[in-house]
Formats: C-alpha cells, sequence, structure tokens
C-alpha cells in the first residue's frame, strides 16, 4: 500500500514544508488539485457530495497545479507528485503538453499526470472551450499529449486538436504515468485506453470494490497488464488502520 497527501486547499506557502515532512515521513506522492475559479454561478451540482455542495469555499486557495509541483520538486529529492486530476478539455493541448513535460522534466521524472474531465460548465466556457464534446476533446488532447511527451515529431487533424508537425523539447527522459480520474463508465474506458493508474474523488468501501472488479475486467478483457495498475482511493467511509486493510482487501494500492 502507498500514501498520498493531498495538499488540496491548504495554506500554498507551507507546501514546500508539506513535501518535505512528506518525504521524510515515507508518503510515496504528494496529490495536488486543480481547480481554476470560484465560480458564483453554477449550472451544476458538485457530483461527489450527496447534496450537491462543493467542499470548498469561495476564499479558498488554490495555486496553478504545475507551478505547485515544480515549487515542491525543487526542495524533495524523491517524493512523486501527482495531479488530482487536471480538467484536460478546459486547456489547449499544446500548453497542456509544455506543462506536463515541464513538470516531468524538472522534477526529474517524479511526476505523474492525473488526468480527468471536470464538472463545472462555467470552467470550461469562461476559459474559453466548449462544454459540449468535452469527452472526444479530452480523448483527442491525450493522444496528442501522450505522443509528444515521447519527444519525436507529431501531429494532429483531429475533430477538435489540429496542429502541424512539431517537436517539444526537452522530452521527459522517462514514460510520464497517467492516472485516470472518474466513476462514470466513460471515464473507465478511458482508462484503460490511456492509463497505468486510475484515481477516485471521495468514494465508499463498497462503491470501490465494485469499480475494481469492473475495471479489472475491463482492463483484462482489453489484454492491458493489470500487476502494477494503480487503484487510488479517497475515502469516504473507511479510515485508520482497520480502514485501511478494508481498502487494500478490496483492491486498493494507494490511499489520498
Amino acid at each position: 500500500m502507498q500514501f498520498t497527501m493531498s495538499v488540496a486547499m491548504t495554506d500554498p506557502t507551507q507546501y514546500a514544508a508539506l513535501a518535505q515532512a512528506a518525504e521524510q515521513h515515507g508518503y510515496h506522492q504528494v496529490a495536488v488539485a486543480d481547480s481554476l475559479f470560484w465560480s458564483e454561478q453554477v449550472s451544476d451540482a458538485y457530483p461527489y457530495t450527496k447534496d450537491g455542495s462543493r467542499l470548498w469555499q469561495e476564499d479558498t486557495p488554490f495555486v496553478e497545479p504545475f507551478m505547485a509541483v515544480a515549487h515542491m520538486a525543487a526542495v524533495t529529492t524523491r517524493i512523486r507528485f501527482l495531479t488530482h486530476v487536471v480538467k484536460v478539455a478546459t486547456r489547449n493541448p499544446l500548453l497542456l503538453a509544455k506543462q506536463v513535460g515541464s513538470a516531468a522534466v524538472l522534477s526529474n521524472n517524479r511526476f505523474t499526470f492525473g488526468a480527468g474531465i471536470g464538472w463545472l460548465k462555467e470552467e470550461f466556457e469562461w476559459s474559453g472551450q466548449t462544454y459540449e464534446g468535452r469527452g472526444k476533446r479530452t480523448d483527442e488532447s491525450l493522444d496528442a499529449i501522450l505522443e509528444i511527451l515521447d519527444g519525436g515529431w507529431v501531429s494532429r487533424d483531429g475533430e477538435f486538436v489540429k496542429f502541424g508537425k512539431i517537436k517539444m523539447p526537452p522530452a521527459p527522459t522517462q514514460k510520464v504515468p497517467v492516472w485516470i480520474g472518474g466513476h462514470t463508465p466513460v471515464a473507465l474506458r478511458r482508462t484503460v485506453r490511456f492509463a497505468s493508474g486510475w484515481t477516485s474523488a471521495m468514494m465508499g468501501h463498497d462503491e470501490f470494490k465494485a469499480l475494481h472488479a469492473e475495471l479489472t475486467d475491463m482492463l483484462l478483457t482489453a489484454g492491458k497488464p493489470i500487476e502494477d495498475f494503480q487503484f487510488q482511493v479517497a475515502p469516504s467511509d473507511r479510515f485508520g488502520l482497520e480502514g485501511y486493510k478494508d481498502l487494500e482487501k478490496a483492491g486498493c494500492t494507494d490511499i489520498v
């Protein structure tokens, strides 16, 4: 079992000290949340709480996640960093590829790209993207980003992602792991296609146990290796030593 410390909703001026403390005490990685802004206007309910309320307030601090990773990587040597998770389709895929590659290079390959789709319509539209088609745009973006990170020439002429032949040095010297976030069937299919790990928002033990079985079956059916596949859970109803043992028995390999 691995353990991940999340710095979400904490004072960003403490990130460096928190990362150093986590490294000293044996944590595997630090998770950094992605939240562009607090929107007074909200078109839909937050999907990961029973009543749809957000878990943070209008003044809760969130800094840009890739800058946070670079900041913490500079004062640590072993611990890894995970975006938990970047809403891919709110961003230009070429700029995002540059951020992912830079984080991997500056951390000396201690970066895992946690990617998801997002839920807030305003976060897409006010960032210059469309909410409709976000799933296909996410997939086209991930496909392009991962090829760019390999360091060769890349071009795209997709429905949403279009660019001529480019290279983007410096490329990471190791393959950047990708973990996909999301609880829906389409998120699980995206996980099978792109990822070496899956991560949850707040999730109960029984829900995770059922999802683990479903995703494992999907991976095996697709011929994907599962021996080193990572299942990360941010638990909502199992805590402490016995709770973590319960999650491990259910298939969890990493606890936030």
